[in-house]
């Protein structure tokens, strides 16, 4: 029997936006597919395993916590994050956890590094939040055409790609990355950040089997009633105006 191995990267700091709604999605679409499901939680400190998880998650933070988990993932956790991205494992970051992804994250004075998986900056600006209902369009391999991705985004910084990287998505509704460009997230190869929450899965569960095959290299999924979980995806489209 398959199993999705799960690690969630700091899941008693970095979890303020329903991120455990996120790990329970998962969950359940694999369990009513008889489908394995092992979820590991590594916190400060902790080696990290670059072969023993399909998919790393990390969520969103206070501002603290995100400067405490930034120091450990870049000093304890990058060389083995960096190994398991090389070799194909899903990558799943979300806001705090979205901007931990790139080089830097700079507030005020302060640049606090980050892992490097992807080229891009963020910078807390002076000017208002980015806040509200959003949806996006993203094109991914194995999806029949464009896909609607809606959430929730609640962001003071402003993220910036480097020329080289592909936004997740095209802003139909909402902010983004920095509120001008369009872009919202970033994805490079299994590698995935953005700033939709809410929770982002429960709100879009063809997403959640998307990251499920992606990790387990599987071409497709059974499938399954999903009658409540379109609802709840229309509603979170209609609450962003899509």
């Amino acid at each position: 029997m398959a199993e999705l191995r799960v690690c969630a990267l700091y899941p008693d700091l970095m979890n303020i936006y329903a991120d455990r709604g996120n790990m329970l999605m998962l969950q359940w679409r694999c369990a009513w597919r008889k489908i394995g499901f092992r979820l590991v939680g590594v916190g400060l400190g902790d080696e990290l395993s670059s072969d023993e998880h399909d998919l790393f998650y990390i969520g969103g933070g206070q501002d603290r916590d995100q400067l405490l988990c930034a120091r450990d993932l870049v000093e304890v956790k990058s060389g083995a994050l960096h190994a398991a991205a090389e070799r194909g494992a899903v990558v799943l970051a979300v806001c705090g956890g979205y901007q931990l992804l790139g080089h830097a994250y700079v507030l005020g004075a302060q640049e606090v590094a980050g892992v490097g998986l992807v080229d891009l900056r963020t910078v807390r600006e002076e000017g208002p939040r980015l806040i509200g209902n959003v949806a996006i369009e993203v094109e991914l391999d194995g999806e029949p055409g464009p896909r609607v991705l809606a959430g929730f985004e609640n962001h003071g910084g402003r993220t910036v790609l480097g020329p080289g990287e592909q936004p997740l998505g095209r802003v139909l509704r909402g902010n983004g990355n920095d509120g001008a460009s369009g872009q919202e997230g970033v994805r490079r190869g299994n590698v995935i950040g953005t700033y939709l929450h809410g929770p982002l899965l429960p709100k879009n569960a063809w997403f959640a089997d998307w990251l499920i095959r992606r990790a387990l290299g599987l071409d497709a999924l059974e499938p399954l009633d999903d009658e409540l979980e379109r609802q709840a995806h229309l509603s979170a489209r209609r609450a962003a105006g899509v």
